[in-house]
């Protein structure tokens, strides 16, 4: 199987993914987190919380997914390695999906993803460090993302029996779910924080229709820059007076790119 049979099959199951995690009027299926007493304690919209849940509900309907088209699934085996998911064919084809949320800040932007370290693995692609195989083993990098928006006012502090469950207020709703190739859909700065990891874009429509700075350039491209990339820090521990470059224009620039 090549990537963009991959790709496509997996785009496919977007429906089916949807439905797994939200109810018939968009809301998200989990309501809370229940004790032996069953009283109801609801979910923040901590972004850490949310992605781990949403894993949980992913994680079978990718098991399915796999029965069905014939692919074994490796899931990570600690929390930091890379990716979250390795698909392999028959022909021992792998294929790399990192399950990746984010919230709208407004309609039309996001709060944005990180897309893995430009460090580490990413540079040594022959290496198993923190990645379950080789980066440069994966005939393609894939990132299954949800985008969804937050409830306001969640009162965290409210328990609930499983009497009163209609009465929870989702924390979440309103799900897209998109699959693309990372490069396509990442940006030329890294993600937010001091973590050495790629930041992705940010609007709406350009995460569902692959509009990132490097889907043009080319994966090669994408590789060249995040691999080379110094953050001031890392400028600085090897002596450097400055960056050879900060962004996509500056890289051009030093590449003698027109």
């Amino acid at each position: 199987m090549d990537k963009q049979k991959f790709l496509t099959k997996l785009q496919s199951e977007s429906d089916n993914f949807n439905r797994a995690v939200s109810t018939s009027n968009g809301d998200w299926v989990v309501k809370g987190f229940i004790d032996i007493a069953r009283n109801i304690y609801t979910i923040s919209t901590d972004t850490k919380v949310v992605s781990k849940v949403m894993e949980l509900l992913l994680f079978p309907e990718l098991v399915r997914f796999a029965e069905q088209n014939d692919l074994k699934l490796h899931l990570a085996e600690r929390q930091n390695f890379y990716p979250d998911v390795t698909f392999i064919d028959n022909e021992n084809h792998l294929f790399a999906v990192d399950l990746k949320t984010t919230y709208r800040v407004s309609d039309i932007i996001t709060n944005g993803m990180t897309l893995g370290a430009f460090t580490g693995y990413f540079r040594s692609r022959e290496s198993r460090k923190n990645c379950s195989f080789p980066y440069g083993s994966y005939e393609g990098h894939f990132v299954l993302g949800v985008i969804y928006s937050q409830a306001l006012g969640v009162d965290e502090r409210q328990v609930y029996s499983l009497n009163n469950l209609e009465q929870i207020t989702s924390a979440i709703s309103d799900f897209q779910f998109f699959v693309q190739e990372k490069y396509r859909i990442a940006s030329d700065l890294p993600g937010s924080g001091n973590t050495k990891n790629i930041g992705s874009i940010r609007r709406v429509e350009d995460l569902l229709h692959r509009r990132g700075p490097f889907a043009e350039l080319g994966e090669a491209i994408f590789d060249d820059y995040w691999m080379y990339y110094l953050t001031e820090d890392m400028a600085r521990a090897v002596e450097l007076s400055r960056r050879p470059y900060m962004n996509l224009k500056t890289y051009r620039v030093y590449k003698g790119l027109s």
